[in-house]
């Protein structure tokens, strides 16, 4: 009975040894390779003949079978990140490797640690397009990719982070327009200092102006409203004297030079009338046999109408003031609206090709259309029409319909319905 009990004790006590000098081999593995392939200072000492659940940084979970976070701040890391090194330890949890020395770009293995809650990157050198990576870290609430030298879009696939309760990408390069990021929990969102352009989408409106600032080519809520898109109309040459000018100049006129002024203007009226008369006159007296016969088999070319662009007007291109500044809307249009309305309107960019960028238009009266404004396209204003007039007559239940268009020596816009659902190539991505 005694050597029953002995045995049961040995044994327990072995178990129990084993379970306190349990350690994580693979990781272990992988967090040496990545310390001999980046250079370091002497403030990391890890030796390979100790537990790396006791080493400086590195904590592991309660069993000590896996590494749990890896936290090293500031300890003088500098190099790249070695792929295949920390992207092994696919327990982690939470990484910080802030203010160090790193560069280079984030390692495509870095999409295997699946269960990384928070990741800390700041204050490094890191380069390329945004980590592609990192976008599958669907459990990831704190990401913060600040003070680097990422460059290129932030992508849309953001939205797939749906855990996310702060993203920090101030201070890097990124450029393009900012997609339409879903806020719900995103307390802390922060992109300021960068290359960023367009409006901002309305389900980031909500943060502080400094969340955007340093940003030249962003506009639209909580920074200054966005500029029409093409240029406003120029203004008649001969601008109004305002009414104080006009009071003061009257007051400095003595009583008889007013008169004096009056009496003639009225006389240099009447003269005027009186010479129209005599030439309405004369013309009524000419006789019609005047007029040049037309020659056998020529055609006859119809007078021009009133307001009408004259043959030389035709070829060149040029219309008259009535025609210029005017939207021009196919037969069947749904919209009754003018140029000025589109200058009023409040417009988002929603994206940029090779032959112009379309915008967003939402009109005073509610009604929103797409703008195209077509870049380098140097062609005469009757080629223009009757290229626009084919684009017209295409009906398709797949194609967007013209509804109108705009000819102008400097801008050339289409406008088409908006479609609420966004484009196929949104939908696919």
């Amino acid at each position: 009975m005694v050597v029953n009990f002995s045995f049961v004790f040995l044994v327990s006590v072995l178990i129990l040894c084993l379970g306190v000098t349990s350690e994580p081999v693979q990781d272990k593995q992988a967090l040496l390779a990545f310390l001999s392939k980046t250079k370091h200072s002497n403030r990391i000492q890890w030796n390979s003949s100790t537990s790396a659940c006791d080493w400086v940084g590195v904590q592991c979970d309660a069993n000590r079978s896996f590494v749990y976070t890896l936290r090293l701040p500031a300890v003088g890391l500098v190099g790249s990140i070695p792929p295949n090194t920390i992207g092994r330890l696919n327990q982690l949890r939470v990484l910080s490797l802030r203010a160090n020395g790193l560069f280079g770009e984030i390692p495509a293995d870095f999409s295997n640690l699946t269960l990384l809650r928070s990741l800390y990157l700041q204050d490094n050198a890191f380069t390329g397009p945004f980590p592609p990576s990192l976008t599958g870290l669907t459990r990831l609430s704190r990401l913060d990719l600040s003070s680097n030298n990422f460059t290129g879009p932030i992508p849309f696939g953001v939205n797939n982070l749906t855990q996310l309760t702060g993203l920090f990408l101030q201070n890097n390069r990124f450029s393009g327009s900012l997609p339409s990021i879903n806020s719900d929990g995103l307390n802390d969102f922060n992109v300021a200092n960068n290359s960023l352009n367009g409006s901002i989408p309305d389900t980031l409106s909500k943060y502080s102006a400094s969340s955007f600032a340093g940003n030249l080519g962003l506009c639209g809520s909580p920074l200054p409203p966005c500029n029409p898109f093409f240029p406003s109309p120029a203004p008649s040459p001969s601008e109004p004297v305002s009414p104080s000018t006009s009071g003061k100049k009257s007051r400095n006129l003595s009583t008889g030079a007013i008169i004096g002024i009056a009496v003639g203007s009225a006389f240099a009226a009447l003269l005027l009338l009186l010479f129209l008369i005599l030439c309405l006159r004369k013309r009524q007296r000419q006789p019609s046999k005047q007029q040049k016969p037309v020659a056998a088999g020529a055609r006859a070319v119809p007078p021009a109408e009133a307001g009408t662009s004259s043959s030389k007007d035709d070829i060149t291109g040029a219309s008259t003031e009535g025609e210029r500044n005017k939207l021009v809307f196919f037969e069947g249009g749904v919209y009754s609206f003018d140029l000025e309305d589109l200058l009023r309107a409040s417009a988002e960019v929603l994206g940029k090709g090779s032959v112009g960028t379309s915008y967003k238009a939402v009109l005073e009266e509610g009604t929103t259309v797409v703008v195209k404004r077509l870049k380098d396209v140097a062609v005469s204003k009757k080629e223009f029409e009757m290229q626009m007039e084919t684009l017209g007559k295409i009906r398709h239940e797949n194609v967007v319909p013209l509804r109108a268009f705009y000819y102008s020596k400097d801008e050339k816009l289409l406008v088409s319905d908006f479609m609420r659902d966004g484009s196929l190539s949104a939908l696919l991505h």
